[in-house]
């Protein structure tokens, strides 16, 4: 008796709505084994899930099945995150990268202004 992945992905809070987590499967953003899978293959309990998300590869090892999305405090006993440090150290810098820090009393951007920043960010 298995849960289908896109439903398991969706109860976990991988993502925000079952259409988005079913949408990832469709565009091979979900894999297990090596091999992409559709939304309505069955997982079981000790399979792994490789999830592509923004910029990094969650790695994600099934403990328990729920078709019902559930708090945050209980997704520990659902699933156990295998993802290294690494991959989000990685999504840390890129978020980092968006975001542009200006002094308190300047205003808003000019237009002049925000194709110089826009420009910087193109080389980095």
């Amino acid at each position: 008796m298995g849960v289908r992945v896109d439903k398991w992905l969706w109860s976990v809070r991988i993502f925000k709505s079952r259409s988005l987590a079913t949408e990832a499967c469709k565009s091979s953003k979900v894999s297990i084994g090596g091999k992409a899978v559709k939304p309505s293959r069955e997982i079981n309990i000790g399979e792994c899930i490789d999830v592509r998300k923004e910029a990094i590869h969650l790695h994600l090892k099934v403990l328990q099945l729920s078709e019902k999305r559930m708090g945050a405090a209980l997704v520990k006993d659902f699933m156990l995150d295998q993802t290294p440090q690494e991959e989000y150290d990685k999504l840390r810098t890129v978020k980092s990268r968006n975001y542009e820090y200006r002094e308190h009393g300047l205003g808003r951007p000019t237009k002049k202004d925000r194709r110089n920043l826009t420009h910087f960010k193109d080389y980095l």
